[in-house]
């Protein structure tokens, strides 16, 4: 069976010693220098100014949305958009918090949101923010949704938790909106095991995130933004300013463990995107010569494309069905991501107004599936992988 995860680290031999090694020489566990030190090498990693590390990506998109509420720049009540095929965790915070989602359809070439189904969806409901889904590695216009979005004063961020390395226009995907969100969960492109980060270029955001992360303290802030904080509200610094609680907040903290993991696998990040980015071209290169069995994947827009599966839509669901039976036992595959996120219980429970039905992503939905594509793989597993898929 060629797995979707072959291992919890890439070179997880040496990994795992150096955490036995790390542990038993650590003073402490609990977030501290390797959290930071990581938080300040991936903010350079990925061209931001700040990274404010969390423990998972789920927790990533809960701390940037109640971030934006504490500062004011969403409201209860606000309509935000979010791409329809995406992951449960990317709506949720919107339905907890006080948000109206507002689901946007999807170009079933691309996998993502375009300008153009943007724009269909502007011209039934007036958006405060959208929350876009860069899914599976791909984005569609991008460049023009942040245009769009600019002269509509839409408040666009980016939930880039699939889409860590891929560059399009010379830009690496997550800074195209206010901040982006990413997951550092086993599975995906860098493992912390669990883990997840916000990036963003303004700095009263980064703060925000921090007092969110913390329980609404002030406690990892600088000792400037400290100061500041502690003056406004009157707070005495020499006892009660360590137990003072300033906006709303969770506990989202990582541990120095995840820190140290993702300090280490920083240093691989590149070799991890060159492999998956190779291995998918091996792979696609093939298996969408197959049209008369997949819809066409559009990919050339990008300058690198680096994702942690290959995705595919058949063209009729009795195809799909015919993929899933020769899979078994053979190659683990998924739907790609939530799916359609109209068609989840939850999404049925909590939002009673639809805008668009969305019949690309009922498409992906129902004829969608994806393989793992980790840095591991070998090409005879790649081989055998394409073979199924074409039937050759």
């Amino acid at each position: 069976m060629i797995k979707l995860i072959k291992n919890t680290f890439y070179k997880e031999k040496e990994t795992k010693l150096e955490i036995i090694r790390f542990i038993t020489q650590a003073e402490k566990l609990s977030f501290g220098h390797e959290c930071e030190e990581f938080e300040r090498r991936f903010a350079k990693w990925q061209r931001r100014k700040h990274c404010v590390f969390v423990n998972s990506g789920s927790s990533a998109n809960l701390a940037l949305v109640q971030a934006l509420l504490n500062i004011g720049k969403l409201h209860k009540g606000d309509k935000v958009g979010f791409s329809a095929v995406t992951w449960s965790t990317n709506v949720m915070p919107l339905i907890q918090l006080g948000l109206e989602p507002v689901a946007v359809d999807i170009e079933f070439n691309t996998l993502n949101v375009s300008s153009r189904t943007l724009k269909e969806v502007l011209k039934k409901s007036k958006l405060k923010a959208i929350f876009l889904t860069n899914l599976l590695g791909f984005c569609d216009d991008i460049d023009n949704i942040k245009k769009l979005c600019s002269t509509r004063k839409i408040l666009l961020i980016e939930d880039n938790c699939e889409s860590l390395g891929s560059v399009y226009k010379d830009i690496k995907l997550g800074n195209f909106g206010f901040a982006s969100t990413f997951s550092f969960y086993v599975g995906h492109h860098m493992s912390t095991i669990e883990g997840g980060a916000i990036c963003t270029n303004d700095e009263k955001l980064a703060t925000m995130l921090r007092i969110v992360r913390a329980h609404g303290w002030d406690r990892n802030l600088s000792r400037i933004r400290q100061r500041e904080i502690r003056t406004r509200n009157k707070v005495n610094s020499t006892f009660y300013s360590r137990y003072t609680f300033y906006d709303l907040g969770f506990n989202l903290r990582p541990t120095e463990i995840n820190g140290f993991i993702g300090n280490k696998q920083l240093e691989l990040l590149e070799e991890i995107i060159n492999k998956r980015e190779k291995n998918f071209y091996y792979m696609a290169s093939a298996i969408f010569k197959s049209e008369d069995r997949f819809l066409p994947l559009k990919f050339d827009h990008l300058d690198v494309v680096s994702n942690f599966a290959l995705p595919v839509v058949c063209r009729t669901g009795k195809i799909r069905e015919e993929l899933v039976r020769r899979c078994i036992g053979k190659v683990e595959i998924r739907p790609i991501v939530g799916g359609n996120i109209l068609q989840q219980p939850f999404f049925k429970k909590y939002v009673r107004r639809i805008y668009l039905e969305n019949p690309n992503a009922k498409l992906v939905h129902e004829n969608g599936l994806y393989c793992g594509n980790n840095p591991e793989l070998t090409k005879k597993e790649m081989s055998q992988i394409i073979r199924i898929f074409i039937q050759t």
